[in-house]
């Protein structure tokens, strides 16, 4: 045996990490192969030796040797014993041990979360809940083959012909079922959409400020972003045009601009739809939820005023039902059908089929308009209850500005305050706000708050106002 195996064979054997002892016994053996402290031709001991070295049974070497033999490390020779192989390649040294990395930063607080006044949460509705488990029990206790095998690129035919029904008669979409692609929420719909469109260094128009999940998106997509200031009539489009009037795309929120809230005006749509046109440029609508308008009828889609097919409409059933259903889903003109289902083919290949259906019997049981109207309601209560919390506990340091539509109110802050400040504060006393002027871009960045109000009941809203409250007139942070 050579001298130095024997200090090998004196590697300790952890008992109480979990690691099965034979493991650990093949990995002691195979290092010790590539690093060449077991040379080629190098003799192993007999198993029984081992074993009795390292206070194992027997059986545990003898697997660990068959392993090595299986994977070329060890040759056997009739009467002679185990040997280490003699034809390994060189270059077979392990690497020496990366230096330990930095522990990463925690992950900014997460904004479905459930502390006050995190956003994109939903109301638990009773009603709904019951029946969304009725139609669950009902397709699991009968199942269609076709609900647990796999599925279309493009989503089962019966929900797309229902989103599209939706669509057509209360967002004004124009659009045919074949043209509804179901995508796992509403980001992989922009993110497929980006993938087909967008070379490399390609313009694109992004509201300033804008919504963040969506910058990202571009930039890794390595688009040139160009922002266009947002104001009260939503993007500016004549500065748009201005700045890059051969952009190859551009993202809006027209029905509520994320994060102020502003709807685009009928003139700028019009200015926006006549540049994509005469452009050949692309318009992608993000409605994420004009359902919820607080003051007469929803707005009805840019998509559907569109008479150039320039405009891909993107929707989500994340913040009408709930976000754990990762349902979200695409209009796409009929030139760009194909492309974006090829690339859904490249990425998961289709939507989860299970829960689709039931998401159809939804739909076309007529139980989606009564819920949209209890969560109405129920969010009119939770927004007017926050709002008035601000005027009541929060006046010295901010406005609230009460929105018409929309999951979330923008509160201005009194000059001389950071946002960020205010969301330092509150996150040591468990409060969820979002500072809106990391969302700018090139715009001189608004210093405000974004505020969720749904998902929250009225009077958590208006104790968290009053922390708040004490929080900041703890901390001494005054105007």
């Amino acid at each position: 045996m050579p001298a130095d195996l024997s200090d090998l064979m004196l590697v300790p054997i952890d008992r109480t990490g979990g690691e099965p002892l034979l493991r650990q016994v093949y990995g002691a053996l195979r290092r010790a192969i590539l690093s060449g402290a077991l040379p080629p031709g190098g003799k192993l001991p007999p198993t029984r030796a081992l074993a009795e070295r390292l206070g194992v049974a027997r059986n545990t070497v003898v697997a660990a040797y068959e392993q090595l033999l299986a994977e070329g490390f060890i040759e056997g020779r009739v009467g002679a014993g185990s040997f280490v192989s003699g034809d390994l390649p060189d270059g077979l040294e392990i690497p020496p041990p990366e230096p330990p990395r930095r522990a990463p930063s925690p992950p900014p607080a997460n904004p479905f979360g459930a502390l006050p006044f995190s956003t994109g949460r939903c109301a638990l509705d009773e009603r709904s809940l019951r029946i969304w488990r009725s139609l669950t029990l009902r397709h699991l206790q009968r199942p269609d083959p076709e609900m647990l095998g796999y599925g279309e690129p493009g989503g089962p035919p019966a929900l797309r012909e229902a989103i599209a029904r939706y669509l057509q008669t209360a967002r004004a979409v124009r659009c045919e079922p074949e043209q509804v692609v179901i995508t796992a929420g509403a980001q992989q719909a922009i993110d497929l959409v980006l993938r087909v469109l967008l070379r490399p260094g390609d313009p694109v128009w992004l509201e300033d400020p804008c919504y963040p999940a969506v910058r990202a998106a571009l930039e890794a997509a390595r688009a040139h972003i160009v922002p266009v200031p947002v104001d009260g009539q939503g993007m500016a489009v004549a500065e748009g045009v201005a700045a890059a009037p051969d952009a190859r795309l551009a993202y809006v929120t027209p029905s509520s601009h994320y994060p102020l809230g502003v709807v685009l005006s009928m003139a700028r749509r019009m200015e926006l739809l006549a540049w994509a046109r005469t452009a050949g440029a692309w318009v992608l609508e993000d409605d994420y939820d004009s359902e919820f308008r607080y003051a007469g009828r929803p707005l009805a889609s840019l998509q559907g005023i569109d008479g150039g097919g320039r405009v891909i409409y993107v929707g989500t059933f994340s913040k009408v039902l709930f976000p754990g259903l990762r349902l979200g889903y695409a209009v796409l003109p009929p030139e760009l059908l194909d492309p974006v289902l090829a690339m859904r083919r490249l990425t998961d290949w289709h939507p989860a089929t299970l829960y689709t259906g039931v998401v159809t019997d939804f739909l076309n049981g007529g139980h989606f308009g009564p819920h949209l109207r209890r969560m109405r309601r129920r969010y009119t209560a939770a927004r007017d209850a926050l709002a008035d919390a601000i005027g009541a506990h929060l006046s010295p340091w901010m406005e609230a500005e009460v929105p018409e539509q929309g999951m979330k109110l923008i509160a201005r802050l009194r000059p001389g305050l950071s946002d960020r400040d205010v969301e330092a504060v509150a996150a040591r006393h468990g409060i969820a706000v979002r500072p809106v002027s990391p969302m700018h871009i090139a715009a001189p960045p608004l210093q405000a708050l974004m505020l969720g109000f749904t998902g929250h009941e009225p009077g958590a809203l208006r104790h968290a106002a009053r922390e708040l409250a004490a929080a900041l007139s703890a901390a001494r942070l005054d105007v």
